[in-house]
């Protein structure tokens, strides 16, 4: 929750490739003060079956950039070895035998004390796009 001296940030995932949240991405949480400060990680989660990461860590007061770091090769190898799925969906792209095209994903965006900033993440194998939510 944001205070008037912090911000605060939330986030979720859809696996666009097949139209559903993506569950157990494991999201690494960083901040920083200034824009030559050093990152300090303050921790992290995953999502949950509603491609929800509830309990991210409250940033510091004076935090102004803050970066989100989303495990994404992990998702998609495990996908890979279940999801039979894709093979249902007739356009569906497949992931490469190798995992995903982008391994990870990391969004590093500028923050503003008292305000909440909600970033999800549209994911498939072989893309995705983030914006700033409400």
């Amino acid at each position: 929750m944001s205070t008037e001296t912090t911000a605060s940030v939330s986030t979720h995932i859809l696996d666009t490739s097949i139209g559903k949240p993506a569950e157990g991405v494991s999201i690494s949480l960083a901040a920083r003060t200034g824009r030559h400060g050093e990152w300090a990680a303050l921790g992290g989660s995953a999502t949950d079956a509603d491609g929800r990461c509830k309990d991210l860590p409250a940033l510091p007061e004076g935090t102004t950039h803050v970066r989100l770091d989303f495990e994404t090769e992990t998702y998609f190898s495990h996908k890979q070895g279940e999801d039979k799925q894709a093979e249902a969906q007739q356009d569906a792209p497949r992931v490469r035998d190798s995992g995903a095209f982008f391994p990870e994903v990391t969004i590093t965006f500028a923050v503003n004390p008292g305000e909440h900033y909600h970033v999800p993440l549209l994911l498939n194998p072989f893309g995705y796009s983030v914006y700033r939510g409400s």
